[in-house]
C-alpha cells in the first residue's frame, strides 16, 4: 500500500512552503472555489450573448379553454356547469391556475360557466347556446 502525500507538514515533509499549491494567483489562495461558468478571466459566454425579450413582471397567466373543449367536457363527463373547482376535480387545470374561456370552435349544449375572464366572442356563443357565464 503507497503512503498518502501528507500536505502542509513543514519542510521536512517535501511538501511544506507553498504545500503543493504553487507561487501566488487564486488556486493557491485558501477559499478557492471555481465557478461553474467561469472561463479563466475570460468574458462569459451568457454575459456575451445579446439580451432577447422583455418578461412581464405583472403578466396574468391564464390557462386557454376554448368552446369546443368545454363541448367535449359536457359530453364526456354529463354537467351542465363548468367551474374552477369542477375543472380541477376532473383534472383538466391545477388547482390555482385562472381559466379564460375562449370563442373557437361550436357549444350546442346549454351551459353554466363560472370562469376568471371570457373573451366576448365566447360569452356570446355561450348565450347564444341558452347558457351563461359568470366572471369569479
Amino acid at each position: 500500500m503507497r503512503k498518502r502525500k501528507r500536505i502542509a507538514r513543514g519542510q521536512g515533509s517535501g511538501h511544506g512552503g507553498t504545500a503543493t499549491r504553487g507561487h501566488k494567483g487564486a488556486k493557491s489562495r485558501s477559499g478557492y472555489k471555481i465557478k461553474r461558468h467561469f472561463e479563466g478571466g475570460q468574458m462569459p459566454l451568457q454575459m456575451r450573448l445579446p439580451k432577447v425579450g422583455f418578461n412581464n413582471p405583472n403578466r396574468k397567466p391564464y390557462v386557454p379553454i376554448n368552446l369546443d373543449r368545454l363541448q367535449a367536457i359536457s359530453e364526456k363527463y354529463q354537467i351542465e356547469a363548468v367551474s374552477p373547482e369542477k375543472l380541477v376535480e376532473l383534472r383538466i387545470v391545477r388547482k390555482n391556475d385562472k381559466i379564460k374561456i375562449l370563442g373557437s370552435g361550436e357549444l350546442n349544449v346549454k351551459l353554466e360557466v363560472n370562469a376568471h375572464a371570457c373573451s366576448a366572442s365566447a360569452k356570446e356563443a355561450i348565450e347564444k347556446a341558452g347558457g351563461s357565464i359568470n366572471l369569479v
